[in-house]
C-alpha cells in the first residue's frame, strides 16, 4: 500500500487562559495538521506544534518547508508491514532551508508527517499506533504494555489566587505529582510554600525554570527552592549556558532536566558526554517525532538517565493521542504530561474526548491507528484561511 497525497493546515487552536512562564505567553496556539491519503481511501492524521524558541520553527516555516521537500521520491514505498513503515519515516529528510548546527529544525514537520503516517498505516493494518514500539528495535529495552496511565498537573504563572484555585482543584482531584513554573519574578520562595501549602505534603512537585535563570544565580535559585520538596528542576539556564549545569549539578542535590536544550540525539549525546542533567524532558513534536522520541528514552535509559513524557501547550487531541499510545508501550516513564485537551481547548478537534480523568488517570488507547478522528466541521471552523496546501 502507498502513499498518495499529503495535505498540510495550519489550526488555531483558543486556549482556556493564558498560559505564562519565563519564555513566552499565549492565549493560542497555531499547531501545523498533516493529512496523509493511501492508494484505498485510508487517511491518517498527524500534528506538530512549531516553538520558534524551541527549534526555531514557524507555523508559515513549516509549510514553506514542507513545500521545499520532495515528497515524491521520500514517500514513494509499497508497504504492508510495520518494519516496512518505520523504514520509510526514518528515511524521511525534510528540505535544509536554513542553517540548522543542532538538527532540530524541521522536528514538528517530522512530527506531523510521521505520525500521519503511522496513523494512516495503523488503520490499515487494523492495529494500533502503540504497536510500533515494539517493533523499534533500539527501544526494545524500554518497550511495556500499560492499561493505564497518569498524567500530572501543573500551575502556571498567575496571580496569587488564580494559583490558589488552581492548586486546590489539583489537590481535590487527586493528581499524585505536578508542575508549578517558576522564574517569572516576584518572591519566587513565597510562592513556592503557598504552593505547597495548598498542593498538601504529599503532592509531588518539580520546577521549571523555562530558562529563566542566568548560570551564575541558577544554583542559588535553586537550593531556595529545595526546602520545599522539589523532585526536580527544568531548563534552569538559557540553552546558550547549559554546558555550565555541569557544574550546577555538583553544587545542587535536586535533579536537573533539559527540556530547551534537548531537541534531538545530538542534543542528548552532548548532554551526556558533559554530564549536564540527570533526566530528559521528551516531547514529541520538539524532538521530532514518535520513533525519535523513543531512541531518545531509549538512549537515556543505557545512560543511566531518567526521562518524562512532556507536552506543548495547546496540542490537539492527535498529539494527545500519540502521547497517549507513547506513554502506554514505555516503561519507566518519570513524570507524563498531556492530554489537558477538555481542560484548556476552548474546543476539540475529534469526535473522541480523550482528556484525563480523576487523579489524571487514562486508559490505553486501543483502536487502530492513533484511535481518534477528526471533526470536519471544526477542523473547517479552526482552520486558518488558505492555509490548506496539498502538496504531493
Amino acid at each position: 500500500m502507498r502513499i498518495v497525497r499529503f495535505s498540510i493546515y495550519l489550526l488555531r487552536l483558543p486556549l482556556r487562559h493564558e498560559i505564562k512562564h519565563a519564555s513566552a505567553a499565549r492565549s493560542d496556539s497555531v499547531n501545523v495538521l498533516i493529512a496523509c491519503d493511501l492508494a484505498d481511501g485510508t487517511r491518517g492524521w498527524g500534528e506538530g506544534v512549531p516553538r520558534s524558541y524551541v527549534t526555531g520553527e514557524t507555523p508559515v516555516g513549516v509549510v514553506e518547508q514542507l513545500r521545499a521537500t520532495d515528497l515524491a521520491a521520500q514517500w514513494s514505498d509499497d508497504c504492508e508491514s510495520w518494519p516496512d513503515v518505520i523504514a520509510m519515516c526514518d528515511r524521511f529528510a525534510p528540505a535544509a532551508v536554513r542553517e540548522d548546527p543542532r538538527g532540530c529544525y524541521g522536528n514538528a514537520l517530522r512530527c506531523a508527517v510521521e505520525l500521519s503516517v503511522l496513523d494512516a498505516f495503523g488503520q490499515r493494518f487494523g492495529e494500533p499506533v502503540s504497536r510500533v514500539t515494539a517493533h523499534l528495535a533500539s527501544a526494545a529495552n524500554i518497550a511495556t504494555t500499560l492499561s493505564t496511565v497518569r498524567y500530572s498537573g501543573a500551575v502556571t504563572a498567575a496571580s496569587p489566587r488564580r494559583e490558589a484555585t488552581s492548586a486546590v482543584k489539583m489537590r481535590l482531584y487527586g493528581f499524585r505529582d505536578c508542575k508549578v513554573k517558576v522564574a517569572v519574578g516576584g518572591d519566587e520562595a513565597a510562592r513556592l510554600r503557598r504552593l505547597r501549602r495548598w498542593l498538601g505534603g504529599r503532592m509531588v512537585i518539580r520546577i521549571d525554570a523555562n530558562e529563566g535563570w542566568s548560570a551564575d544565580v541558577a544554583a542559588k535559585q535553586i537550593e531556595s527552592l529545595a526546602r520545599y520538596g522539589i523532585a526536580s528542576v527544568e531548563q534552569p539556564v538559557r540553552h546558550e549556558e547549559v554546558d555550565a549545569l555541569a557544574e550546577i549539578r555538583k553544587q545542587v542535590a535536586t535533579p536537573i532536566m533539559l527540556d530547551e536544550s534537548l531537541t534531538g540525539m545530538q542534543d542528548a549525546e552532548q548532554a551526556v558526554r558533559t554530564q549536564t542533567c540527570d533526566l530528559f524532558n521528551i516531547r514529541l513534536s520538539k524532538c521530532g517525532g514518535y520513533l525519535h522520541s523513543l531512541r531518545l528514552a531509549a538512549y537515556a535509559h543505557q545512560s543511566g538517565l531518567g526521562y518524562q513524557l512532556g507536552c506543548h501547550p495547546g496540542e490537539s487531541p492527535i498529539l494527545s493521542a500519540a502521547g497517549r499510545h507513547w506513554a502506554t508501550t514505555v516503561r519507566d516513564v518519570r513524570f507524563l504530561e498531556g492530554s489537558y485537551d477538555r481542560h484548556l481547548l476552548t474546543r476539540l478537534l475529534t469526535h473522541e474526548d480523550i482528556t484525563f480523568g480523576y487523579g489524571g488517570r487514562a486508559a490505553a488507547l486501543t483502536r487502530p491507528g492513533l484511535g481518534v478522528s477528526v471533526d470536519a466541521k471544526a477542523l473547517r471552523d479552526l482552520a486558518e484561511p488558505q492555509s490548506v496546501v496539498e502538496v504531493l
